[in-house]
Parts: C-alpha cells; structure tokens; sequence
C-alpha cells in the first residue's frame, strides 16, 4: 500500500547531488548545503529535511566541526508494524487446551500479520488463540478466563473480529483440505451428509424456541459433512424451525463452497417435498436413509409372492445407519466441548464460529499425532 500525504522534495536523484555537495565541501553549513542544493536542481528545500536525508544516508556531522565522517548506509525497505523484534515471551503451556508448536505451525499464517501498519500488539497472535480454545473447551465465561492468558475484554473483541472476518472456518478449511489429501481423497467432496441436532440454550442466548418432538428448549445446529464427517456448512436457528426448513440456507451455503457435490444423504426427516426441492435447486441427487424398522423401507410385493429380497425389520432402539453414522459421530464429537453444549451467545454467527473453532482443533490433533 502507498504512503498517503505530500511527497518528498528530495528525490533519488537530488539525494545523490546532496551527497555529492557534502562530500566536494565537508565543512560547508546547512544553509550553505541548502542554497547549493537549490542552484544546481532548483529544489528549495527545508534545512531540517536535508539533514533527515543526509541521516538517512548515513553521513553525521562530527561536533569539533574539524572533519565531516562520511558513511553511505545500506538502503533497506523499511518494516512498520508487529514484528520478530515486537514478539515477547510467552508463558508457559500450562493448558491442554493451548495449541502446542506443531499445531500453530500449520495456522499461524493466518494470524500473524507482519509488517502491517499501526502500533504493534501487545499479546501475541497465539496468545489469544490458546485463550479461545479455552473457551470453548472448559464452557467457560469471558471473565473467567485465567490469569495466564491477556485481559477476557481483549480476547472479546479479538474473538467477535476474527468471526466477523470469517478466520475460524478458514482455518478449518485448510486443515480439511489437508487432512482429506492425506487420507487420499480429493480436495472437493462429492458426498455430504446433512443432519441437525437440537441444543439447550440460557436465558441470554438470545433467540430460541422450542423442539417438541424432542422436548428441547433452545437453538438447532444445521451441519453438512462430507462422508468422512467433516463439516462443510453450520447455520444456528431457533429449535422451532423444522429440520427441512433450515436445509434450505446450509445446503445453499454448503453448494456456494463446493459445487462439487452430487450426493445427499439425509434421514427420514427430510423426505418429501424438502427432498425434491433441494433436488431441483442444487441439481444433486438425495438419498433418504430409513431406519430399518421403519414401515416404509421394504418392497411392494403380491400376496402369494414370498418376499425373499428385503431383510425383516427387527432391529429395536438406536441402529447405526450406514453412510449417516458419520454426522451422528460429529454432533458426539462436537459436545465434548462445553461451550456447545449449551448456547450462551446472542448472535447465531457467533454460536456458528464456535462449531469452526472446535472442528478445527479436532483436525489439529490429528494432523499432528
């Protein structure tokens, strides 16, 4: 980004007239450099903007005004902002929670930002990130944060900012694609699964309603997750909203992100006229998974013929669905951390954030184990 404001007199090529003066007259004064300087460019410049010129370049007028020392320094670009020099010590790793050098080796990129304008930090980048995760591992309050990690206002703010910038789903992002081309697939899934579970919610967390079916007052988190159970979209609604009404705005987030799909599998919950909306919206297919004692999974076969094709529904209570188990493991994974097992926070964005932050210190672990 270019400086803002006037431009400088003194150019490169008037820097090196001025060197030339002061080297021809080493004893010369600064008025007598500036009306020299202007004779032969015709560049009335301040006095003090020479001498900030001729220190920049190295050349320091000894006091006994006897002889001139004369020192051309090396042009380098200079740095603003938080850099190596402006890092301080942090403490000691003391949390589980807290990413070790292997884990923010892989994010650091996107937090530090070197060489940016203003005044420099005064808590690291992954200082506030450790205080984050402790968050949303332990479930606790802002103001509960320990001594260890800087004030819970400056995390706040450095929280609801890298949300708003969208920097926890980028980092999952990147530790999906990574994680997806270790285990030998492709970047861009062409399965997902699509899936939401109903959550309690506090007093103050803002808008919510109430699950009948499940007798859940609170909010409902929307996932899609691809066949290896890693979220590709989260929305937060009101557990009043049907499961086939927030499909809608996930699975157009979810298509935005990765036109790639062609499959969708989805429970029950989802057939009918949600299945073929989504259908001829996304132009993917969608497969309904029942649950095998479900009375509508089987054949239509005559009286007399013997139905030797389908397997008789026996199975009673939780049975593990093939190509859906997957969602079912994230929500499971998802609750260990505290922070998710109840939504404390007003902003359904903020609720989503925290869904990014956790899947993404699940694929930290494994990237680095």
């Amino acid at each position: 980004m270019a400086k803002r404001g006037r431009p400088f007199k003194i150019g490169d090529v008037h820097r090196a007239v001025l060197i030339a003066i002061v080297e021809t007259n080493p004893t010369a004064t600064s008025e007598e450099i500036q009306a020299e300087l202007a004779r032969r460019t015709g560049v009335e410049a301040h006095v003090q903007t020479i001498q900030k010129v001729l220190r920049e370049a190295g050349i320091v007028r000894c006091l006994d005004g006897s002889r001139v020392q004369v020192e051309i320094a090396a042009q380098t670009a200079p740095r603003y902002g938080y850099t190596e020099a402006h890092r301080r010590l942090e403490p000691e790793q003391t949390c589980p929670s807290c990413l070790s050098d292997a884990e923010w080796a892989l994010v650091a990129e996107l937090f530090d930002n070197d060489g940016g304008r203003g005044t420099p930090p005064k808590y690291t980048r992954r200082l506030l990130v450790d205080a984050c995760c402790y968050a949303v591992r332990t479930g606790c309050s802002w103001r509960m944060l320990p001594k260890g990690f800087p004030p819970w206002q400056n995390v706040y703010r450095t929280f609801r900012r890298w949300s708003a910038q969208g920097k926890f789903e980028q980092m999952h992002d990147r530790l999906r694609t990574q994680w997806r081309e270790r285990e030998g697939r492709a970047a861009a899934p062409t399965a997902a699964v699509l899936d939401a579970q109903s959550t309690r919610g506090s007093p103050q967390g803002g808008e919510s309603g109430y699950d009948a079916g499940k007798k859940v007052k609170g909010r409902k988190r929307h996932l899609v997750v691809d066949t290896m159970g890693l979220v590709l979209a989260v929305s937060v609604t009101a557990t009043s909203v049907q499961d086939r009404d927030g499909a809608h705005p996930v699975m157009a987030s979810a298509m935005a992100k990765y036109p790639s799909i062609e499959t969708l599998f989805v429970d029950s919950g989802y057939a009918g006229q949600c299945a073929q909306t989504v259908t001829q919206c996304h132009d993917i297919q969608v497969q309904v998974v029942r649950h095998p004692a479900n009375k509508n999974v089987g054949r239509w076969v005559r009286p007399e013929q013997p139905d030797l094709f389908t397997v008789q529904a026996d199975a009673q209570g939780f049975v593990v669905l093939a190509k859906r188990w997957v969602v079912e493991r994230t929500h499971a994974l998802n609750e260990r951390a505290r922070r998710l097992v109840m939504h404390h926070d007003r902003l359904s964005n903020v609720s989503e954030a925290w869904v990014w932050l956790t899947e993404a210190r699940i694929l930290l672990r494994r990237l680095t184990n």
